[in-house]
């Protein structure tokens, strides 16, 4: 079984910046990339930033290209997404995600609120 536990986040003014982390655990963790989404009150869960595992290839959504970063940690089985300049519109839960084989999310935390007030 693997766990995921995300931390990291909290309340921000507009112009600020979080940086959330990822812990991965359990004794079957083996992963080919990871990812950050996000959902905002009434709204689809989107997804923001992907890492891939073997080689840090990152992809990025449109609207956090620029301002946010993903990065990971192997050795420590964490995910970290720094987040820079950020806006009111980035406010959301941030879950972290698994992918072991490169076709679905199979595994994922339970969120950690981010709110950045205007």
């Amino acid at each position: 079984q693997v766990q995921l536990v995300e931390s990291g986040g909290g309340l921000v003014q507009a112009g600020g910046s979080l940086r959330l982390s990822c812990a991965a655990s359990g004794r079957t963790f083996n992963t080919y990339r990871m990812a950050w989404f996000r959902q905002a009150p009434e709204k689809e869960r989107d997804f923001v930033a992907a890492i891939r595992w073997s080689d840090h290839m990152t992809y990025y959504a449109d609207s956090v290209k620029g301002r946010f970063t993903i990065s990971r940690d192997i050795l420590k089985k964490l995910v970290y997404l720094q987040m820079n300049s950020l806006k009111p519109e980035d406010t959301a839960v941030y879950y972290c995600a698994s992918d072991p084989t490169g076709t679905s999310w199979q595994y994922w935390g339970q969120g950690t609120q981010v709110t950045v007030s205007s």
